[in-house]
């Protein structure tokens, strides 16, 4: 993230468990950065169409609920953070395109959502309109789980793929500079995943692996350039998926950050499967960076 706009931290929020540990982070993340914290509540689609942000047309018993929700939660993080500014918003329509607008609205440097809640009105952080919003949002989106309460200085893991995934290392790497955090950079590669039947010979392999740690330290350098602060490591993984080797770095870190690159012509799913396993296993918060 980088402060050079100071749009806000915007996070989604209902009564569950899930929805709080979205809103640690979230708050935790503005305070780092200076921003502001929007609480972002949806109450549809239902019966309730037709209010505005400030709650008219609802019905008085689902206002009621719905401020009375958004204030407690004001007032918790004015303890944990007591100079950290909060607003709040209620929005309306299907829970994933009522994030993306409200994140559009806003010009929010990052979204952040829970893995999951329940349905109805309440169904913002399902886990499928977490999936949606990140695969479909302009912008980083953070989905809390595992350990959300890290030490400040814990690692952070990028997923590289090559010289494309820019935009996500350097999210990485401004998370890094305010948390005084190591920045690894993960590449993985299995020498025998094009091989078939066949083992691949020794001097192969080796030219191999060559190729894919020239790639990780042109990205690294041209990464630190600027961010001189932050120290950067590399971490070239022989793993058989690039899946497995950021589950495994996710459990030595507090943030795990990964590229979405589009689906190639147009088709595909538009998160892929290594970002659907990350997101599905990861024991720490995950960020998905739009590749432009």
């Amino acid at each position: 993230m980088t402060d050079e706009h100071r749009g806000p931290v915007l996070v989604a929020i209902d009564d569950t468990a899930h929805s709080w540990l979205a809103v640690e982070w979230a708050a935790a993340e503005a305070a780092l950065h200076g921003l502001t914290l929007r609480l972002v509540h949806s109450v549809g689609p239902g019966p309730e169409i037709g209010y505005d942000e400030t709650g008219a047309g609802l019905t008085e018993q689902v206002f009621e609920a719905v401020t009375g929700m958004l204030e407690d939660a004001r007032s918790r993080i004015a303890a944990a953070h007591p100079h950290l500014p909060v607003d709040t918003v209620l929005v309306h329509g299907r829970p994933a395109e009522a994030v993306l607008d409200a994140a559009a609205g806003a010009d929010a440097e990052v979204v952040v959502l829970g893995t999951r809640g329940r349905g109805g009105f309440a169904g913002l952080l399902l886990g499928s309109v977490s999936m949606k919003v990140a695969a479909h949002a302009d912008r980083p989106v953070v989905v809390a789980r595992g350990q959300v309460e890290r030490a400040v200085g814990d690692d952070i893991a990028v997923g590289v793929r090559d010289e494309r995934d820019e935009a996500a290392v350097r999210f990485a790497l401004a998370e890094g500079g305010v948390r005084r955090a190591t920045v690894r950079l993960v590449h993985a590669w299995s020498p025998l995943r094009e091989a078939g039947l066949m083992v691949p010979q020794v001097g192969h392999v080796d030219e191999e692996q060559r190729t894919h740690a020239e790639l990780l330290n042109r990205v690294a350098r041209a990464a630190a350039e600027d961010f001189p602060e932050v120290r950067v490591v590399t971490e070239l993984a022989v793993a058989s998926s690039p899946a497995s080797a950021l589950v495994d770095a996710s459990r030595e870190a507090g943030l795990v950050v990964l590229p979405r690159h589009p689906a190639e012509g147009g088709l595909g799913l538009p998160l892929g499967t290594v970002t659907h396993a990350v997101l599905h296993h990861a024991n720490c918060p995950v960020a998905i960076v739009p590749v432009r």
